[in-house]
């Protein structure tokens, strides 16, 4: 029961931490900058993977998308591959999941559906790996354009969609981590199930009886005796 509750934790942890990081990729705002006027925020413009768009004080965006993939500069490539690796990845996990919990009916034999498990939990991980991956390069990106001295075009700030995928990959870390480390603890309680019968066949044997044939002709000799 406690090996069923970890799982069960394992996965609410994972799906939680891929929900977070399938949302982070069609996310808006990945950088942001704002143009500030003598009272009001005149222009704010934000980016993400796949296209740059400005929004003015009224609240109506102009949105232009990457003309082209291959001039495109190489960090934004990373990121998108990367990305759509950890949601890939992601989605496998979760299917070995389901299959390989001991809360569900499908999946072979205990030690199967422990392996799927672990198997899962490794899809996890990668998957949490790849979204920090991704989201630390691009934030390296913007921290070093913004300290630059020497760069001066519009400078960009951290946007939204880098801290949901953080906190994405951490979930999936922790939730692939779980359902790792339930193995052994899989492995524990089937070693316990097995060893325990063949204890107790070993401490519990019956006590022998005599024979009845050793004992017969001892009566009779008796019986002669008195004759």
């Amino acid at each position: 029961m406690g090996n069923m509750a970890t799982e069960i934790t394992a996965f609410f942890l994972t799906i939680s931490g891929w929900i977070l990081v399938s949302s982070t990729l069609p996310t808006d705002y990945w950088k942001v900058s704002s143009v500030d006027g003598t009272v009001i925020t005149t222009a704010t413009f934000w980016s993400n993977l796949w296209k740059t768009c400005v929004t003015d004080s009224t609240g109506v965006s102009n949105c232009k998308d990457f003309p082209s993939m291959l001039a495109l500069d190489a960090y934004i490539q990373v990121c998108r591959g990367l990305m759509i690796a950890a949601v890939s990845l992601g989605f496998f996990g979760a299917i070995l999941a389901l299959v390989g919990m001991k809360c569900t009916k499908i999946g072979g034999s205990k030690t199967t559906k422990a392996w799927l498990t672990v198997l899962s939990g490794f899809h996890f991980i990668l998957s949490g790996l790849c979204c920090m991956t991704a989201c630390s390069i691009y934030a390296r990106r913007i921290t070093a354009d913004f300290f630059d001295p020497l760069f001066v075009a519009q400078k960009f700030e951290l946007g939204a969609a880098l801290f949901i995928g953080w906190a994405g990959s951490v979930l999936c870390i922790l939730g692939g981590l779980i359902f790792c480390l339930s193995l052994s603890e899989a492995e524990y309680s089937y070693s316990g199930a097995a060893s325990f019968p063949t204890t107790c066949n070993k401490t519990s044997k019956p006590a022998q009886r005599p024979n009845k044939e050793t004992q017969e002709p001892l009566r009779q000799f008796g019986r002669n005796a008195y004759v």
